[in-house]
């Protein structure tokens, strides 16, 4: 994994398979400026780092980062009325010119333990678990549905957040209600699937489908309000389907990086994804094509190109 690169001002104290985040440094003119403007802060980075089968891979996609900060910039903007999220106001000029296009200063928050993911389409770990059980997280669904199939309505179906290198987990609502009590739990259900409805309305009238997104909450430690954070509706946390080419009963094109994963699991790379090796470095049209994927993404959903 990348290491953090150094911010005039900030310290750099966790780096995750995509996101770096710094602290101000009192100790340095600058982050003392922002600590006393801005308060207890936090300046999320998004690397251009992609990830597969629980590794980070050797090889980044040019503006990925760039993407996902826009993009969940221009989705906090949409969602503002329903759901407070992270963002300092007025805090733009704290962003180091470095980091510039991918970094946001956020509040810092006391995250929830839980994945909040909406489903509205049948595919990924809820089609195997529908498969195995006729059940998502414990709620039935009706026989008969296929890869790609519109749910009846859209479910919350939370999972447990993961170590690094491990897979989440899907659990159940009540599980969620054991680890941070009913009324909390019921009002992440309530904001993901407020959060769901409206995205799924802004992104079908882009010709996107919106099948499912992981969305994370916490709580303002100065307000207490139940606050959106991390990334909001990018292709990292979201599948975005083309709805021109939605055709339910097989794997759906998408907005995200499948041809990474396509080429990972293809006899072009080499790899065996059930050995200790790590993956071998991307090719540079598996890149290019990735790259173009999660551009058009942007593109579809705000109506503009990318800068």
């Amino acid at each position: 994994m990348s290491a953090s690169i150094e911010l005039p001002g900030w310290t750099p104290t966790y780096s995750g398979k995509v996101r770096d985040l710094y602290v101000p440094d009192p100790g340095h003119p600058v982050g003392a400026g922002v600590r006393e403007v801005f308060g207890d802060v936090v300046l999320v980075v998004a690397s251009d780092r992609i990830s597969a089968y629980d590794h980070v891979l050797p090889t980044p996609i040019p503006d990925k980062g760039v993407v996902l900060t826009q993009l969940s910039l221009w989705w906090f903007a949409q969602l503002a009325d329903l759901v407070p999220n992270h963002l300092v106001p007025g805090a733009d000029d704290a962003v180091p010119a470095a980091v510039a296009g991918r970094a946001m200063v956020c509040r810092r928050l006391e995250m929830f333990p839980v994945e909040c993911v909406a489903r509205g389409y049948l595919t990924g770990s809820g089609l195997v678990e529908y498969r195995a059980t006729g059940e998502v997280t414990g709620i039935p669904l009706p026989s008969g549905l296929v890869d790609g199939s519109r749910l009846p309505g859209p479910i919350f179906t939370p999972a447990t957040k993961a170590v690094l290198g491990d897979h989440d987990e899907n659990v159940t609502f009540d599980v969620v209600a054991e680890q941070v009590g009913h009324d909390a739990a019921v009002r992440l259900r309530d904001l993901t699937l407020a959060v769901y409805a409206r995205a799924e309305r802004v992104a079908l009238d882009r010709g996107v489908i919106l099948a499912d997104t992981k969305l994370e909450f916490g709580i303002d430690p100065v307000t207490g309000a139940t606050v959106l954070g991390d990334e909001v509706l990018t292709p990292d946390s979201s599948r975005f389907w083309p709805a021109d080419g939605w055709v339910p009963g097989h794997a759906q094109p998408s907005f995200d990086k499948q041809y990474v994963r396509d080429w990972l699991t293809s006899p072009a790379s080499g790899w065996d994804r059930a050995g200790d090796t790590p993956p071998p470095p991307l090719p540079d049209d598996v890149v290019e094509r990735t790259r173009s994927r999660y551009l058009e993404a942007f593109e579809r959903l705000t109506g503009r190109p990318l800068g």
